[in-house]
């Protein structure tokens, strides 16, 4: 026969991990039900009339890019950066009006102003603040583009961009095309 001491240290530790467990699982809960609703599917038709060629909501508030094919036959969810201020974020409707592959970056006359120091960059650089692909949109200086900044993404990092993986970005790229309505929101 076995006798099995119980320090007061053994006692605690067991009590205490037993009043944690169910704060820790709580934790854990929540935590997974704030990361997931970030990406909750969208509604195309709460944004648009109709499809066109295609759709695209940009949703700043939870850092995803939702698209839509011609058909309504094809959606996806992308993780995306977000402008760094309210200031930066246009919202509204606009489109897709040309699209590149290898896109060379010319720092805007505002950028220039906060940062002197800043060039042009080359399409195909690697330190190419637009990635591997870029479509531009009806407003001047706003795009849907790539980045080799993967931290960037699901942060509010860019001057009023929308950013995804450049894996993300080459894939979209392939499917939205020219005249694709976008909605920022």
């Amino acid at each position: 026969m076995t006798h099995t001491v119980l320090s007061r240290r053994g006692l605690l530790v067991g009590v205490g991990a037993t009043l944690m467990t169910p704060a820790i699982a709580r934790a854990s809960e929540d935590f997974s039900r704030r990361n997931v609703s970030s990406f909750l599917a969208q509604d195309w038709r709460d944004h648009f009339e109709t499809l066109g060629v295609g759709a695209i909501v940009c949703d700043t508030g939870s850092r995803a890019l939702h698209y839509w094919s011609a058909d309504g036959s094809d959606y996806r969810v992308y993780p995306t950066s977000v402008p760094k201020t309210d200031e930066l974020t246009r919202r509204g409707y606009t489109q897709i009006v040309r699209k590149q592959v290898g896109p060379t970056w010319t720092p805007t006359a505002s950028q220039m102003e906060r940062f002197p120091d800043w060039h042009p960059v080359e399409g195909g650089a690697p330190d190419n603040p637009l990635g591997t692909h870029a479509m531009y949109l009806d407003w001047p200086a706003y795009l849907i583009h790539g980045t080799h900044d993967t931290r960037k993404i699901g942060r509010p990092s860019s001057d009023g961009c929308i950013g995804l993986y450049n894996e993300k970005i080459a894939e979209l790229y392939g499917i939205a095309e020219i005249g694709t309505q976008v909605r920022m929101i």
